[in-house]
């Protein structure tokens, strides 16, 4: 529940981000990065605001989860609830929530939320979830997996293996979708690796700002080392959590862009943004599916910074592009299913 002075506090950051654009800029002073792209006026303002405010890598992970879901609860958009929301034991105490509208549905769509492996809930994530299912027609399962440190790598891989199997029984097994944003993302790439070659797997991957390879720095690390949405920092932080001392960073499950095959994949959106640090990381994957003859679809968000679908109360430009990407899981939820190449 939001204090009254939390609620104050997202009106003013709202009224701010309502600024006519030209004036904005005039304020902001967008920067623009080695792309030639400039950051969009509105976004410039959550980053000085963002910047201004204190680092939760410099917390213990159980208060830096306090933040982020405060900091969550102010930024995201107030999407009304849907129809259905429904609280669902997956089993092995594995818990989710399941959006629909209470008809029947377009399919199904599993959901991983970001947050390094370390931050980040169901409830954090809940509007981008309430976004895809009302935009969609498609019921959402988002996922609580454990998180590091007290459950590292590879337990989130194990549950999101648990969740599957679940939505496998309880939906129509041809028409799921597996989705999930920054580590949600990674977790979604390794679990249709994990599955290939089975009998049922998913239709389609939508993989936003994904982690795709932990064993190397590209240069969107070191362009936006410093970038408040995520910092060089922060990324070792989440590492720190997430991998136990040894943990080979070269394993597919940590970095699935090091899988030595990657045909016969289901066909993929990969979603980037022009100021993440983890934009190569997804270029690269889409690149590597593309390669490996497994139709990809790449949007490219210029203007935007990583996390973007959690900043669509403050910032038009955010909001746009989620729904940008809405229509686009939409699309591939109306078309036929496409296989990859073997």
């Amino acid at each position: 529940m939001t204090t009254v002075s939390q609620r104050l506090q997202r009106a003013f950051v709202i009224a701010l981000s309502r600024t006519p654009p030209p004036l904005l800029k005039l304020l902001t002073r967008p920067p623009v990065n080695s792309a030639g792209d400039r950051m969009a006026p509105d976004v410039a303002l959550l980053m000085k605001l963002t910047e201004a405010g204190g680092d939760y890598s410099d917390l213990p992970a159980t208060e830096a989860r306090a933040v982020t879901e405060r900091d969550a609860a102010l930024f995201a958009d107030r999407i009304d609830p849907c129809p259905v929301e429904q609280d669902v034991d997956l089993g092995d105490g594995l818990r989710a929530t399941r959006y629909g509208s209470g008809k029947p549905a377009r399919g199904l769509i599993l959901f991983f939320h970001g947050g390094g492996f370390a931050l980040g809930s169901r409830a954090s994530y809940a509007s981008p979830a309430r976004m895809l299912a009302r935009g969609t027609g498609a019921d959402v399962l988002s996922v609580e997996y454990r998180l590091a440190p007290e459950h590292p790598f590879p337990a989130a891989h194990d549950d999101a293996l648990t969740a599957w199997h679940y939505a496998v029984e309880h939906a129509d097994p041809h028409r799921i979708v597996v989705a999930g944003e920054s580590a949600g993302g990674n977790i979604a790439a390794v679990l249709c690796q994990r599955l290939r070659g089975e009998a049922v797997q998913p239709m389609a991957q939508v993989l936003i700002q994904p982690v795709t390879d932990i064993s190397e720095r590209r240069p969107s690390h070191d362009e936006f080392a410093a970038s408040p949405a995520l910092s060089a920092k922060q990324i070792e932080w989440f590492v720190g959590h997430y991998l136990p001392e040894g943990t080979d960073r070269l394993d597919p499950r940590v970095s699935p862009l090091l899988a030595d095959d990657l045909t016969g994949l289901p066909r993929a959106i990969v979603a980037v943004a022009g100021f993440d640090p983890l934009r190569d990381d997804g270029l690269a994957y889409a690149t590597a599916l593309m390669r490996s003859g497994v139709p990809a679809e790449v949007i490219q968000e210029p203007e935007l910074v990583h996390g973007y679908i959690g900043f669509t109360a403050i910032s038009p430009s955010s909001r746009a592009a989620t729904m940008r990407l809405v229509r686009a899981v939409a699309a591939t939820l109306t078309s036929a299913p496409e296989r990859s190449k073997s």
